[in-house]
């Protein structure tokens, strides 16, 4: 049963990542709402999609949703003057509840250069950071799966054969499902684009499950462009940063 209830700015992005590393801490934050839940007709943005905030990509909901899952190519990222961390993710909730159960990869910029990080996260809970190795152009494949209360959250550098899962219990909503791409508030960096493709919600291809494409934005307009779906796969282009 889907649900009738438009999700709030802070609810549908709670995917907020906390990136340690060494040298810095940086902490994904919204950027600040425009018009909840509804189009943003414009030239920037693709004229199907819907004011994400600082979320790209994307969702299906209803109720008791059981897993959710996509591949992708970690983009080749420059690391302009302002960039702020991104991430590509696959999770259940977080549009619509104040829960999110996710998996994926963090990319920051430490020097100038981008550091890319496999974590999980079991939101409002801070993330929690996979000690397996991540480089640019490796190809990644990520999943999330519900059992009752319990959540499998299974990451996989297939380029390297090295894969991480962890299982949590959780009293969650599970009201969402999605594949999307955050950006924490302020500047992307230069990544071009980043294609997903598998992209599948209770092993169906999330393109037969009325899904909704959204894309981030900020006070000037949309910052990316969620392409179409093609069956289990779509793009998002940024726009600038």
């Amino acid at each position: 049963m889907r649900t009738d209830r438009t999700p709030t700015g802070a609810e549908r992005r709670r995917g907020a990542l906390l990136v340690v590393l060494a040298v810095a801490a940086v902490v994904f934050t919204p950027v600040p709402a425009h018009a909840e839940g509804t189009r943003q007709d414009g030239p920037a943005g693709p004229p199907f999609s819907v004011d994400g905030g600082n979320w790209s990509g994307y969702v299906v909901t209803g109720s008791g949703f059981r897993s959710v899952s996509a591949r992708w190519t970690v983009p080749d990222v420059a690391c302009t003057a302002g960039a702020t961390p991104f991430a590509p993710w696959v999770g259940i909730d977080g549009y619509g509840s104040s829960t999110v159960q996710q998996t994926g990869v963090a990319t920051t910029c430490v020097g100038g250069e981008p550091v890319h990080r496999a974590w999980f996260e079991i939101a409002p809970a801070p993330a929690v950071y996979h000690s397996m190795t991540v480089r640019t152009g490796d190809e990644i494949a990520a999943e999330v799966v519900r059992s009752g209360d319990a959540y499998t959250m299974t990451i996989r550098n297939l380029t390297r054969g090295d894969s991480r899962s962890v299982v949590r219990t959780h009293a969650a909503a599970n009201v969402s499902a999605e594949v999307v791409l955050e950006a924490q508030q302020g500047a992307f960096p230069r990544f071009g684009s980043v294609r997903f493709t598998g992209a599948t919600v209770d092993g169906e291809s999330m393109g037969a499950r009325s899904a909704t494409a959204i894309d981030a934005t900020d006070g000037k307009g949309f910052m990316t462009a969620t392409g179409r779906m093609s069956g289990d796969a779509f793009t998002i282009r940024q726009l600038r940063g």
